[in-house]
């Protein structure tokens, strides 16, 4: 069955996904592909409204630059980053990772036409790359736009392209792998953090890769223009020194550090410290390291020259910590432990080094003199060094690199081109000039002179202005020292303070003399001895910037351009943010508006007949299905169907080619013919809204199209579908019933023979076991034992247990056995600590108490607690005089005297040894347990009890009357603490106890309604107790 699928990919390209046989085609259609055909940039115009056009070209308003903008800020929502003007590719900076580089859509563009997918820096690499093979022309790709808009990670793309889509073999595939590996490395020592870009290249890069006949990359070279060497020694705040520093010092390995003398921690190093940033959210600089040290491997480094390369970026570490002082007009050396380190590092004599960074030296007259330096000149002597060695080394990099990737590379020669404008170039008037004159003659030298030569100079140019030039209303805006040159893109400011300073890239000849006699072998490279013999002054930065400039554009000259416009949408770095004020900047600086313009000048929109065909055809009965005639033919009649003016489209025409029939050349005439023929077979259309128009009603069409195809297929699949399940539903019935019948059978069968089994065992149920009754046994035994799994008992306390047959009595006892034992074993293993104890003191109460004490049964349920007395009830000096002695319970009592038997308020306290009656703050009476003869309680509720004690025992006063509301735990607890269970008389009547001096007292009990205490007649204690329960 064949089913079409529409997928949406993340550029916005819609493709339609292979069919049964790994192809996609449709009738006429000559794109066939095994990963689908992509439908072109067309496929995307119906949801124009909301991701906008693919190409600035089909805008209807193309000179509207708000109309720009916002379709800009439409396809940057939907993630949609790369624009068309054209043949230009506009990129806006996401900000955040997208799922649009893998190799997947590497392949979906490799070998496209470059209208037939929607933009991307594939389709840009992919055109450059084909139209070099199959035109025979050097191709440059050019990528603009300002620090942070994404030009090196372009870059990347595009050389991550070329490695994986061209031909490969093993030579072919180790320079892809140094191409590649090239980036991070010239990223650790070229790029740095600065306030808009985290990873901002601070060299110009040109990168040129050689391909060979077959279109195999076999070699490459790289150009690098003007390093920021000033970052070395100085960074603004908020910015960061190039990443290798950080790198070295953040992933460097403990003995790597140890042996270049470094600390791991960046704070230490003066050359780190001015941006005061030494970590940055987005930069793993451990994770950084290790990638940059297997690419050196990758391309080619060997250990020495790691060791010689990580030397030098130590040394300069290095460099940065030596320290001056001294006194006025002569500097020294504080310390000689950076020295040390520089001699070793560097490969240099530690003493020639000091009076190099110490002492200059001057030629007079054919004489070598040597001045010492103060302290500003000695600071800058070390800087310059330190720019010098970094600079120098990094030339030195790139060459290396260029010699792993060197296939049989020439330099080519180019023709000259002037190109900076007059104003900032030229001779004697420029501002470079002035700035190089300046920086030459004698005298107090300043910037602010150099500002006042520029408004003698080019006072009069209308696109130069100074505050002193200019007029009222811009003076307000402008410094004292502040120039301003009026681009075609606005206006730009300079301050020209430190513009000397950075332009002199001086180095004291002393000091290259030292690095010349380093025996570190990339410094060798670096200082040419032949530089101390030449005499000429070294080039100043900005005459350097303009000679480098000129090489690039006659380079670029040479070649067929490709063009990569980057915008960056907001300064925060944020993705989703779309800062039109700044974008807008952009685009006018960019000049994309005048790229579109000169774009629009012609035709919006052109294809070929047999692809323009295909995908309109259905909106003319005369072309649908398909058109039998003429390509040409069948356009026309389409156009006039859809009722095209003659102004909004022309057709390719081979008029043009008349004139060529009676040439004698037919070579010249083949090449002619050639070179017209991709135009004769197209059609062109002027404006977007007959292109918008014609794509509205496909869409439209397209539903009735669809309902049509769905009707047809439904029907033919839905009766195809009904005939299968007719045929399989009488096989499937017929078999069906024959197994049911058998099932039948064989349970019947099965039912008959266990009847009569069972018959059989019922007779013989009182013999032994034989063949006629094991059955019948048997499920006797399982219907027992089934039915005990359902009833046995729930808990401990549950007694009861089914009756088991004669055979199984003994059995049954043994499981009835287990069972209460794993129950138990089981309730026991659940028992907290405290609710044993409570369980323990239970039962000794039951021993004591169980159908003997009246009130017995209601203390039952309540739980026996550790104290009645909290510590603040007890009077402070009570617990003084205990002293060590832990105190195990406290009760409230009620303690009746021996002479009157009067009631008194007092405080039993049960310890390890001995039972304290106490009142107040005293101690009343002390009963060692040694000492307690027994104890005695009436049988009735009520809660008085005896501590029978010796009466020959001088310390006591004779037996104690007390009464407690909770006897039962009262007398357990003393039970327990005096080891006495078996000590507690409980009597029915009365009670006798010893007053004092041989005295003997009574207490009588009765049963009454409510409780009563009160001295008889007789002089007994008389106690009425009600009865709570009967007995």
């Amino acid at each position: 069955m064949m089913e079409l699928k529409i997928q949406l990919i993340p550029t916005g390209e819609i493709i339609l996904s292979p069919g049964m046989n790994g192809e996609n085609f449709c009738h006429g259609c000559k794109v066939v592909a095994s990963e689908g055909v992509r439908a072109m940039m067309e496929s995307a115009l119906t949801a124009r409204d909301r991701v906008g056009v693919q190409d600035f070209v089909l805008l209807e308003n193309y000179t509207s630059e708000a109309a720009f903008i916002e379709n800009l800020r439409k396809r940057f929502k939907e993630n949609l980053i790369y624009t068309y003007i054209g043949s230009v590719l506009v990129s806006v900076n996401p900000y955040k990772e997208l799922e649009i580089y893998n190799k997947n859509h590497m392949e979906r563009y490799r070998g496209v036409n470059f209208y037939e997918v929607s933009p991307h820096i594939y389709a840009v690499a992919d055109n450059s790359y084909r139209s070099m093979r199959t035109e025979r022309k050097d191709q440059c790709i050019l990528i603009s736009g300002e620090s942070g808009a994404g030009k090196t990670e372009a870059s990347k793309k595009i050389l991550q392209y070329y490695a994986i889509t061209c031909p490969a073999s093993e030579h072919v595939q180790t320079i892809k792998d140094r191409l590649l590996q090239s980036n991070p490395v010239l990223e650790a020592f070229g790029n740095a953090k600065t306030l808009r870009n985290d990873n901002s290249s601070r060299f110009g890069k040109y990168m040129d890769i050689q391909f060979d006949f077959k279109g195999a990359p076999v070699g490459g070279h790289i150009i690098n223009y003007l390093l920021e060497k000033s970052r070395v020694v100085h960074q603004n705040h908020g910015e960061r020194n190039f990443h290798i520093f950080y790198q070295l010092i953040e992933g460097g390995e403990e003995d790597l550090l140890r042996r270049l003398g470094l600390e791991r921690n960046p704070q230490q190093y003066q050359y780190l410290v001015k941006g005061n940033c030494p970590k940055v959210s987005s930069i793993n600089d451990r994770s950084d390291w290790k990638m940059v040290r297997k690419a050196l491997t990758v391309i080619g480094f060997n250990d020495d020259e790691v060791e010689e390369l990580l030397n030098i970026i130590a040394s300069v570490l290095h460099l940065g910590n030596v320290q001056y002082g001294g006194e006025e007009g002569s500097a020294c050396i504080t310390s000689d432990t950076q020295i040390k380190y520089l001699a070793r590092l560097l490969g240099v004599n530690g003493a020639v080094l000091t009076e190099a960074l110490t002492h200059k030296k001057i030629t007079a007259k054919g004489e070598e003199l040597t001045s010492p330096l103060n302290l500003d000149q000695a600071s800058s002597a070390r800087d310059a060094l330190s720019k010098a060695v970094y600079g120098r080394t990094f030339t030195w990099l790139v060459n290396k690199i260029n010699c792993s990737l060197a296939n049989k590379w020439e330099p080519v020669q180019y023709f000259n081109n002037k190109i900076i404008c007059d104003l900032v170039e030229e001779k004697f008037k420029g501002i470079i000039s002035i700035l190089d004159e300046e920086c030459l003659r004698p005298g107090d030298a300043s910037d602010m002179t150099f500002l006042e030569k520029l408004e003698d100079t080019l006072g009069g140019h209308p696109h130069f202005v100074t505050h002193k030039l200019a007029d009222g209303k811009t003076r307000k805006v402008m410094g004292r020292d502040e120039f301003r040159l009026q681009h075609y893109a606005g206006d730009v400011n300079y301050n020209v303070n430190g513009f000397l300073d950075k332009n002199n890239d001086l180095l004291f000849r002393n000091l290259k003399e030292v690095m010349c006699m380093s025996e570190n072998s990339i410094l060798t490279q670096c200082f040419d001895k032949e530089e101390l013999s030449d005499k000429k002054r070294p080039e100043t930065a900005a005459t350097q910037f303009k000679t480098s400039l000129a090489k690039l554009m006659e380079i670029l000259m040479s070649k067929e351009p490709s063009y990569v416009r980057c915008i960056k949408p907001n300064d925060s770095k944020q993705s989703g943010r779309f800062d039109e004020v700044l974008i807008r900047h952009q685009v006018k600086y960019l000049g994309l508006m005048e790229n579109l313009r000169v774009r629009r000048a012609g035709f919006a929109y052109r294809r070929r007949y047999e692809v323009f065909l295909q995908r309109y055809k259905s909106l003319c009965p005369a072309t649908w299905p398909n058109w039998q005639g003429k390509l040409s033919d069948g356009v026309s009649t389409l156009v006039k169907h859809l009722g095209y003016k003659p102004e909004e489209y022309k057709m390719g025409r081979s008029d043009v080619l008349l004139w060529l029939l009676c040439a004698e050349d037919s070579v010249f005439l083949t090449s002619i013919f050639s070179f017209f023929q991709p135009y004769r077979s197209k059609i062109f259309i002027r404006f977007p809204k007959t292109l918008f128009a014609t794509e509205d009603a496909l869409e439209t069409r397209k539903h009735g199209l669809a309902t049509k195809l769905q009707a047809g297929w439904k029907g033919y699949s839905q009766k195809s579908k009904y005939q299968k399940l007719r045929s399989s539903a009488i096989a499937i019935q017929a078999w069906w019933r024959g197994v049911l019948a058998r099932r039948r059978a064989k349970r019947r069968r099965q039912a008959a023979d266990t009847i009569r089994r069972f018959i059989k065992g019922f007779i013989n149920r009182h013999k032994e076991r034989c063949p006629e009754n094991e059955y019948f046994l048997d499920y006797v035994r399982y219907s027992f034992l089934t039915n005990l799994r359902k009833n046995l008992p729930k808990n401990v306390l549950d007694k009861s247990w089914p009756t088991p047959p004669a055979a199984l009595t003994e059995a049954s006892e043994l499981l009835r056995k287990m069972c209460m034992q794993n129950m138990v074993w089981s309730y026991c293993k659940k028992i907290s600590p405290e609710w044993k104890h409570q369980l323990e003191q239970k039962m000794i109460a039951s021993e004591i108490f169980k159908d003997k004490k009246d009130n017995y049964p209601q203390s039952v349920p309540k739980l026996f607690l550790n104290t009645r007395l909290s510590g603040e009830n007890i009077n402070p000096k009570v617990l003084q005089a205990l002293g060590s002695e832990r105190m195990k319970y406290a009760v409230p009592v009620t303690k009746y005297d021996r002479k009157g038997y009067k009631a008194r308020t007092r405080q039993l306290l049960l310890t390890a040894n001995s039972a304290i009656i106490v009142e107040e703050g005293k101690l009343k009476q002390r009963i060692d347990y040694g000492a307690l003869k027994g104890i005695s309680v009436s049988s009735l509720s009520d809660g008085l009890f005896v501590l029978h004690v010796p009466s020959d025992d001088n310390k006591q006063k004779g037996d104690v009357v007390l009464q407690s509301e909770h006897v039962i735990e009262t007398l357990t607890k003393i039970a327990i603490c005096a080891d006495k269970i078996n000590n507690i008389n409980i009597s029915q009547g009365s009670i006798q106890f010893i007053v004092g001096q041989g005295k003997e007292g009574v207490i009588d009990f009765t049963a009454g309604s409510e409780l009563l205490v009160t001295k008889a007649k007789n002089g007994h204690l008389s106690v009425t107790a009600p009865r709570l329960n009967s007995r």
